[in-house]
């Protein structure tokens, strides 16, 4: 692989992994609702050590220059911490709310998804029946002013906004937006409101009798989500599954092992966990569920972990249905949160997952390594894992049995039962370019806003994909490329037309109809999708 594609793929991989660590970060709740006894142990210890709060004191009083010692204490916390294992986190009080938020199943906003281009906030959409909508924002907005004061710049970033646009419930903010179209500059009120935190991206019927549900976390309302796709599925003519949880990098323990009763008869192992305060917790299916005689399959990757690998796990040793991707990444620590007195928290390992067979998910580590913990994924990349599967040896020291006797391998994540590459043969060095400068999601942007009013009078992704097929969206792109400095390569264009077109499409679909529009165009031709058609299709 070229220079240029293994920038392309760092990128990606950094990206990915930045949304990992966030998610493992936010995924600690506590499955035992008694162990908050822990909590107060774990309180009372911290204050009975004096020694840190005398090392502080000194340094006030005697130190030869003026100190912060809120910003030592801090710094303390931070290192204290990271000597333990790579997913104890300590989470200062200015983080905590926007931390929690993303598993909880609501925040007060104003009710938009945005990107931040040229310096400036984009609206890419105006989520149905929330604040924006109401007061009249559309999709392709320019935020440029918020409470009278310029909102622009490079000193703006995704964290900022959040900041400024969240806010107590029935709170009101001032913003200024310019419209493509509308020269003077438009002001509106809006008032905030509850704004619901989806987890499933999308659930289609994405073949005969097959319905496909895409989870993106565990989180507080992803159970209530995932049991009304079940349903609307179900009512299409849905009697096989495809639960795709590629990219999920866990939540709640608890939302995970309700799905997975969905799909166990009764009294069967779903995950146990155990450590050293934490006395052994085995869940076990009641038999209630909605698909104990549906087939399905489990879509998984190199960042699936922590609830995605219990799902993974206890469907595989099971041998309830079909695992299809590759090893995932290999997160099987507990972690509970413990609230301190400042309004900073810590999330800190009490336990280990197990699945049925008894094996451990935890990749190995070294306490206090979390650098080199999280270069694992690159290194596995680089050793030619996400390519062939030959490359993965199994720890023979580690073997377990499914309950039907099948062999699986302890050692860290879970291993597919059937591996699907990372497909680069369309990467070339042209393609790596407009990625890496993000040329495609700006042109699908900027395409959108163009052909708004017409893109607007088509209702589903197939109209969308139709019409979109019908354009010169390629060569229109090559152009739009080249103006920002990417030599057109007539030769590398070819050979990554289908990749750049998907994207094109999809995006530019996204803009229009939102997630129902992506990930119809983006899975047409998924190659785990397709195995994952193929092998429910043999469950007839």
């Amino acid at each position: 692989m070229n220079r240029k594609n293994l920038q392309l793929v760092t990128i990606v991989l950094a990206a990915l992994i930045a949304g990992l660590l966030l998610g493992n970060m936010i995924a600690g709740r506590q499955l035992n609702r008694e162990q908050n006894a822990l909590g107060g142990l774990f309180n009372s210890l911290l204050k009975s050590s004096n020694k840190v709060d005398e090392i502080l004191k000194l340094i006030d009083s005697n130190y030869v220059d003026s100190t912060d010692t809120k910003e030592l204490t801090e710094e303390m916390a931070l290192q204290l911490i990271a000597k333990l294992d790579p997913h104890s986190v300590y989470i200062p009080a200015k983080d905590l709310e926007i931390v929690n938020t993303e598993l909880e199943g609501s925040f007060s906003g104003i009710g938009v998804q945005f990107n931040i281009q040229n310096d400036t906030i984009m609206v890419i959409s105006v989520i149905s029946g929330g604040p924006s909508e109401k007061a009249g924002l559309l999709a392709g907005d320019r935020i440029v002013q918020v409470d009278d004061s310029v909102f622009t710049g490079k000193t703006i970033t995704s964290e900022k906004v959040l900041r400024t646009l969240r806010g107590k419930d029935k709170t009101k903010v001032k913003l200024g937006i310019r419209r493509p179209g509308t020269k003077e500059m438009l002001s509106y009120t809006i008032t905030r409101d509850e704004i619901p935190v989806t987890s499933i991206d999308i659930s289609y019927m994405v073949a005969p009798a097959t319905g496909l549900i895409k989870v993106n976390k565990f989180g507080d309302t992803t159970y209530k989500e995932f049991l009304t796709a079940i349903a609307n599925l179900k009512s299409q003519g849905a009697t096989r599954f495809i639960i795709d949880l590629r990219e999920n990098s866990g939540g709640y323990l608890e939302r995970a092992i309700s799905m997975i009763n969905e799909f166990l008869p009764a009294k069967q192992l779903i995950v146990y966990t155990e450590g050293k305060s934490y006395p052994r917790f085995d869940a076990l299916s009641d038999g209630t569920g909605s698909c104990i005689n549906n087939p399905v399959a489990i879509l998984i990757d190199e960042f699936s972990a922590s609830a995605s690998e219990i799902f993974a796990g206890a469907i595989q040793d099971n041998d309830r249905g079909v695992v299809i991707g590759r090893r995932s990444f290999g997160k099987g620590l507990v972690q509970q949160q413990f609230d301190l007195s400042d309004g900073s928290a810590v999330r800190l390992t009490v336990a280990r997952y197990y699945t049925p067979s008894g094996r451990s998910i935890q990749k190995p580590y070294e306490k206090g390594k979390s650098d080199e913990y999280n270069m694992d994924i690159m290194n596995r990349y680089l050793h030619g894992e996400f390519a062939s599967a030959d490359s993965i040896h199994n720890n023979d020291s580690l073997v377990y049995k499914t309950l039907a006797g099948r062999t699986v391998y302890g050692g860290g994540g879970i291993m597919p039962d059937i591996f699907i590459p990372r497909d680069t043969t369309e990467f070339t060095d042209y393609f790596a370019q407009v990625v890496n400068y993000a040329h495609i999601y700006q042109f699908a942007f900027a395409y959108t806003d163009r052909h708004r009013a017409q893109l607007a009078t088509l209702k589903d992704w197939k109209a969308m994909e139709r019409h979109l097929d019908q354009q010169d969206l390629l060569n229109e792109f090559v152009a739009y490329a080249e103006k920002r400095g990417v030599k057109p390569n007539a030769k590398q264009i070819q050979l990554s037309r289908t990749i750049i077109l998907t994207r094109l499409k999809a995006y530019i679909s996204r803009n229009v109809i939102g997630d129902e529009g992506f990930y119809p165009i983006l899975f047409k031709d998924d190659p785990s999708v397709s195995a994952a058609i193929r092998e429910l299709n043999k469950k007839k």
